[in-house]
């Protein structure tokens, strides 16, 4: 039984996706942020960053979204939601996972939270800095899409396509959403209509984003 750690919306939603395709016994427990519930003593003892997600697997708590997901890949085999060790795809998985948590995911932090760069709203320069990197990335994956979809690994959905899933809806929001590049528009309707993710629309209540 794993235990995951979790705020709706937020960087554990890919480990939460990961863990409704796998079919693994969960129990979810809500970080509640509006009352501060990341920063509260009990939780710093999970995870010191203060952050989720947070994965409890055999009593010991594990964070990083895209480490989690790797774990979780590599414990459950039988799910196959990565390729086997030592192969051309193996390498290729490995590099999207890292590709998008160290520019999607530290960048979107810094356009989502403002204060971890010591201001309360990003000058117009910062934050058009950080949105032409965001769509570096989408322009990136598009193309790599387009030309060997319809998931990162080719004709097999990885937790790498849980990990895009996640940082797509995360730009809902923003001047240019993911979903004005086509390939990525495609990927995006292909993972909306899988019951996993119907499922977690469920559980953590999100309306935004939820069909294709």
């Amino acid at each position: 039984m794993y235990t995951l750690y979790y705020s709706p919306g937020t960087a554990s939603m890919a480990v939460h996706l990961a863990l409704i395709e796998i079919g693994a016994p969960h129990r979810l427990e809500l970080v509640d942020f509006e009352r501060k519930a990341q920063r509260s003593e009990a939780y710093l003892r999970l995870n010191p960053l203060g952050q989720v997600p947070t994965l409890v697997i055999d009593d010991r708590p594990y964070t990083e979204s895209a480490a989690l997901l790797m774990m979780l890949a590599d414990r459950h085999p039988e799910a196959d939601l990565a390729p086997p060790p030592g192969t051309p795809e193996r390498n290729a998985w490995y590099q999207w996972q890292l590709f998008q948590s160290n520019v999607l995911g530290a960048t979107f932090r810094h356009w989502l939270y403002p204060p971890d760069l010591g201001a309360a709203e990003h000058p117009p320069a910062v934050r058009t800095a950080l949105q032409h990197l965001i769509e570096g990335a989408w322009e990136r994956l598009d193309a790599h899409l387009a030309a060997h979809g319809p998931y990162l690994l080719g004709d097999r959905l990885s937790t790498a396509d849980l990990q895009l899933i996640m940082y797509m809806r995360w730009s809902r929001n923003m001047p240019r959403s993911a979903l004005d590049w086509p390939a990525l528009k495609g990927f995006a309707a292909l993972m909306r209509g899988r019951e996993s993710w119907q499922r977690l629309c469920d559980v953590e209540n999100l309306t935004e984003w939820r069909s294709p």
